[in-house]
């Protein structure tokens, strides 16, 4: 059995590999492919790859937390824009008044098919956020890519992975499994202002001091040279886990983190990253250890090994959520919440938290349409399992998580090839 794995795994990446520059002219992303290889292993085909949610949730919660932090750190790489910029003001709306104007819609959806209102509040909770993991089609690109459309959604995608937590805490302590202490002032206190503040602060000094230590180091002693693959996973473990230590949320330190080396980067810099970097005619050493090309290199460097691995952690969980489909119960319930949530609760809030923007009618109905639910919303249902949710009502959540990850999945990975061309398109005219 453990042969024909390998095989089997070799027989994928090969594929992907190879048909990876096909897949951008069509109308389809790699996850679409992810998912439908997922189900054909999983019962629903040759059934070599047999899990379910609420047997391995443990599994399902460690895959996917780490996937996320791993995306989260790349996100936070790749926006250059000082927090003084205007579109970061758009960002923050969606992870913060757009997520919670989200999650009122999904939890009126759950009283309304017959959900206790704290199960209600816990999937509002769930599938509010957008995905950091299955949206870079519609993310920046690149370091220097503000775009508004595509910064927008990559902040949002960044900071409501963290922003989330307090209300899938809360949603667990009206269930019972999670103290909210005394009129919820552990809540309001701790899951949600201490919680938030201690992850920020940590992500912050994490980045910045360990990127400052390097660029020091390199510059002044041509020390700390190579290895930039240790960097990158040794900052993502140090924040993520001195952030849990001191009960904050690790997702949003590693976003934080991801967003101070990239500051580090540019207070440092002399000529813009990706020109230095090319620009050099310095060996790898040498650029590394240069006065004017260290901060650039180091930031490069790190960039495009989390990338590989963002896209690693989007292949492994994405073809267990295809294996995972067989266990499904009930899929109605699921197709129309997710008709819901693309159609009506997401378009209503972008159009209300965007109202007072400078954004055109066209960025903001892109951005309405491209909140993709993916990885997060995955963890989070698998963190409430694994925290005391069991039973019936385990088994519904699971049955509408899946459902509506997965077609948007299918929905959005349609929709973004043609759509973005016709926004590229409207854009140049």
């Amino acid at each position: 059995m453990a042969t024909l794995w390998f095989v089997i795994t070799g027989a994928l990446l090969v594929g992907f590999a190879l048909a990876g520059t096909v897949l951008k002219r069509l109308p389809v992303t790699p996850s679409m492919f992810y998912l439908a290889a997922g189900a054909w292993l999983g019962p629903w085909g040759v059934g070599l790859l047999h899990i379910d949610a609420l047997d391995d949730t443990r599994m399902l919660e460690r895959l996917t937390e780490v996937a996320v932090i791993i995306s989260l750190f790349t996100a936070g790489l790749k926006l250059r824009l000082p927090l003084t910029d205007r579109r970061w003001r758009v960002a923050l709306a969606l992870a913060g008044v757009s997520m919670v104007l989200t999650i009122a819609g999904v939890t009126a959806f759950g009283i309304a098919v017959g959900l206790p209102l704290a199960a209600a509040v816990l999937l509002g909770a769930i599938l509010a956020p957008t995905d950091p993991v299955l949206a870079s089609d519609v993310q920046v690109n690149h370091e220097h890519d503000a775009e508004p459309v595509r910064f927008s959604l990559t902040g949002e995608a960044g900071l409501n992975d963290g922003s989330a937590f307090p209300f899938v805490m809360l949603g667990l302590g009206l269930l019972g499994h999670h103290e909210l202490g005394a009129n919820g002032w552990r809540w309001w206190g701790v899951d949600l202002v201490w919680a938030v503040a201690a992850g920020l602060g940590v992500g912050t000094a994490c980045g910045a001091g360990i990127a400052r230590l390097v660029i020091y180091l390199r510059r002044e002693h041509k020390e700390a040279v190579g290895l930039d693959e240790f960097l990158a996973l040794g900052l993502i473990a140090l924040s993520y886990g001195i952030a849990l230590l001191i009960s904050g949320y690790g997702f949003l330190a590693v976003f934080a983190a991801g967003l101070s080396v990239r500051r580090t980067e540019r207070e440092h810099a002399e000529v813009s990253p990706s020109k230095a970097v090319k620009d050099a005619a310095l060996s790898v050493e040498e650029q590394a250890t240069n006065q004017n090309t260290a901060p650039a290199y180091m930031a490069s460097a790190v960039l495009g090994f989390n990338e590989q691995l963002e896209r690693l952690g989007e292949l492994a969980v994405v073809v267990v959520v295809g294996a995972l489909l067989a266990r499904i119960d009930t899929i109605a319930p699921g197709l129309w919440l997710a008709m819901m949530l693309f159609v009506v609760i997401r378009p209503l809030s972008i159009a209300l938290t965007l109202l007072p923007t400078r954004l055109t009618r066209a960025q903001r109905a892109f951005i309405a349409w491209f909140g993709v639910r993916g990885v997060g919303s995955i963890y989070y249902l698998a963190f409430a399992l694994s925290h005391g949710v069991d039973g019936p009502l385990a088994r519904q959540l699971v049955d509408l998580t899946l459902v509506v990850v997965s077609a948007s999945i299918v929905l959005h990975g349609v929709s973004v090839t043609p759509l973005m061309r016709l926004y590229s398109a409207r854009r140049g005219r």
